[in-house]
């Protein structure tokens, strides 16, 4: 998954990602588990493991010994000239970072590959979508992350709140639009789970 999301991800941006272990809350450093205040241990977890692979990531971009604190809204804050995205489902944690540059914002979102129940998908999906070029099977759950994907990437631009009505998906195309005129590109990934990178490139509006 790591290898598959690195050769697909835009030049530029770093992304990995590993299965979440006990134990990985002692990962959250002490103010990143002060500004969680999930009790859960399995979110804390969740929260230790995204985190512990931005670290390694932003390692590699010279930035060290950084908190990436989280927000009231649950949105993380990244070290001035970062952008970067976080994602866990119950068993595998990923991130995505990238310098500022050409790219405005990153958003990731990671799934289980399996179908999305009917009833979620009545409340994702628009007719404007377009999914035809995924797998019938898992198109649902695509279509669900890439919105998913999408809010991450535009709210730290617009600070706006979007329904998934809000926003239309081509997968076909590999992009998406928010109510706002937003554009946005998607990069996704199916094996061994469902893995959308979403990301809004400069003055792309």
């Amino acid at each position: 998954m790591a290898e598959a999301m690195a050769a697909i991800a835009p030049v530029g941006v770093r992304t990995g990602c590993r299965m979440i272990r006990d134990g990985d809350e002692a990962h959250l450093l002490p103010n990143e588990a002060h500004s969680i205040p999930v009790r859960q241990p399995a979110m804390r977890r969740a929260s230790g493991a995204a985190r512990w692979i931005a670290h390694g990531l932003l390692a590699e971009l010279g930035v060290k010994d950084v908190a990436i604190l989280r927000t009231p809204s649950g949105a993380p804050v990244w070290p001035d000239g970062i952008i970067g995205s976080l994602a866990h489902d119950d068993h595998m944690a990923m991130a995505a970072v990238a310098p500022v540059g050409h790219i405005a914002s990153l958003g990731i979102d990671v799934e289980p590959a399996l179908p999305l129940p009917g009833e979620i998908l009545v409340l994702v999906a628009t007719p404007a979508d377009r999914t035809d070029a995924a797998d019938r099977h898992l198109a649902g759950r695509l279509l669900f992350a890439a919105k998913e994907a999408v809010y991450k990437a535009v709210y730290p631009l617009d600070r706006e709140v979007l329904g998934y009505e809000d926003i239309t998906v081509d997968l076909n195309a590999g992009r998406a639009t928010t109510k706002t005129g937003r554009k946005v590109g998607l990069v996704y990934g199916v094996v061994p789970r469902v893995v959308v990178l979403a990301f809004v490139e400069r003055k792309a509006r």
